[in-house]
């Protein structure tokens, strides 16, 4: 079935409306849905991008049999249906939408369902607890009210907890949040706010949460990036976290089961968020200037057959001159500057390999934008085994004092040490064979 999924896409990879599953919203940009339907049978699986004059006709009169549904047509398309869950009668928004074999079309909510789930997991997983026990009566803030507020709202209070809606507007504000709610005990963000590619923004400071001294956890809808500015946030303050992804596979999951008209098993949920996970993290590589980060990120990215990007190289097409040129001429603060600029545009990116420059790590916010989608790795060659050629820094100040100043923060920002093995070749099969992907 994959192999006929692979031969059935669309030229453009998105629009192919003879495809029986799809997505449909505006704008889509990029989603992983088509992976996680191909691993649970619903193929082939096409993305439709359409614009709002457009849904009707494709729904009504597509040739589809099960279509997801995102932003911002949810409650159009429970408008559309000729029958309703109770769910979607309830919260009024749909996105999950099955043609029957009369040709009626009846709308589900499964986005109740896959948080439902998702919440369930991190309670017993990270904080070792039943939802139903560990929320019951307790309260809870959920960010924003949009579509997909209504569907957390719905699975909270399944659960027994005591919901408070967080907007812009109104008398429950994010201005006043920490004086009227410092007894959370959960934070669920179902914003947009630091969703890709305006990432890793928060919708709460980090200042914020730490003035909720019972906050335990904290979840987010938002599955692009992997970890979103409000989880960072929370690993900051030692508070457990979970992004979106979880909820996206169980949801996928659930709809699927209604396109296929069979039972899944729940534990291929886990399989599929390990699966996104090995394709979507960045491999991000660090570590002092000379120690190979260019030579093996060039092996281990055609070892995992995925692109390559060398920020130094990234900075000379983005501004024009090379990083020692600038630093030469314009000073090492404005050089740090611009190379934030080029971190931040390929941080966000997914599936990729990163060289990053020896002094990323002197500026503590490129942290968050390379740690956002990637697992970084310090690269670690002994200091008598380092050169010095084209590298102004490395030269003015000596590769002995370079590594005092540095050899923490490397330690500190990694996931994961390399010792330099005495190859690019090597060092790049080390890591493979580390990451298991």
């Amino acid at each position: 079935m994959a192999e006929d999924s692979r031969k059935d896409k669309a030229k453009d990879g998105t629009r192919d409306e003879r495809a029986p599953f799809g997505l449909i919203g505006h704008p889509l940009g990029h989603s992983w849905s088509p992976q996680i339907h191909d691993r649970l049978g619903s193929i082939p699986y096409r993305l439709h991008d359409l614009a709002p004059d457009q849904v009707a006709d494709f729904v009504r009169g597509g040739g589809w049999r099960g279509l997801n549904v995102t932003i911002p047509y949810k409650a159009q398309a429970a408008h559309l249906a000729d029958e309703c869950s109770e769910r979607v009668r309830r919260l009024g928004v749909a996105n999950t939408l099955v043609r029957r074999d009369d040709g009626t079309i009846y709308a589900e909510n499964t986005d109740v369902l896959g948080f439902g789930w998702m919440l369930d997991d991190f309670c017993r997983q990270s904080l070792v607890a039943q939802a139903g026990q560990l929320l019951h009566d307790a309260p809870v803030l959920v960010l924003g009210s949009g579509g997909a507020s209504h569907a957390v709202q719905a699975a909270l209070a399944e659960r027994g907890a005591r919901t408070s809606v967080i907007s812009r507007k109104g008398d429950d504000t994010y201005e006043t949040l920490t004086q009227r709610h410092s007894d959370a005990v959960l934070v669920v963000n179902t914003t947009p706010v630091g969703m890709y590619p305006k990432c890793p923004a928060s919708p709460l400071r980090l200042n914020q949460m730490r003035q909720l001294p019972k906050l335990a956890g904290v979840l987010d809808v938002v599955y692009n990036p992997t970890r979103t500015g409000i989880c960072l946030n929370a690993e900051k303050l030692g508070i457990p976290y979970c992004s979106g992804l979880p909820m996206l596979v169980a949801q996928a999951l659930y709809s699927s089961e209604l396109f296929q008209d069979q039972k899944l098993e729940r534990d291929c949920i886990a399989d599929v968020v390990r699966d996104i996970l090995s394709q979507t993290t960045n491999v991000v590589l660090i570590g002092m200037p000379g120690s190979g980060k260019t030579s093996t990120g060039k092996r281990l990215a055609h070892t995992l057959g995925r692109p390559f990007i060398d920020l130094d190289e990234a900075f000379k097409v983005h501004h024009g001159m090379t990083a020692e040129k600038c630093i030469r001429q314009q000073g090492e603060k404005r050089f740090r500057e611009l190379e934030t600029e080029v971190v931040s545009m390929y941080g966000a990116r997914s599936g990729l390999v990163i060289s990053c420059g020896g002094g990323v790590v002197t500026q503590p916010r490129n942290y968050d934008l390379l740690h956002q989608n990637g697992l970084i790795v310090m690269l670690d060659r002994p200091i008598d085994q380092l050169s010095s050629d084209g590298r102004p820094i490395s030269q003015d100040k000596g590769v002995e004092r370079l590594a005092r100043e540095r050899m923490p923060l490397y330690r500190s920002w990694a996931d994961y040490v390399q010792p330099c093995t005495g190859s690019p070749a090597g060092d790049a099969r080390a890591i493979a064979q580390h990451l298991g992907w």
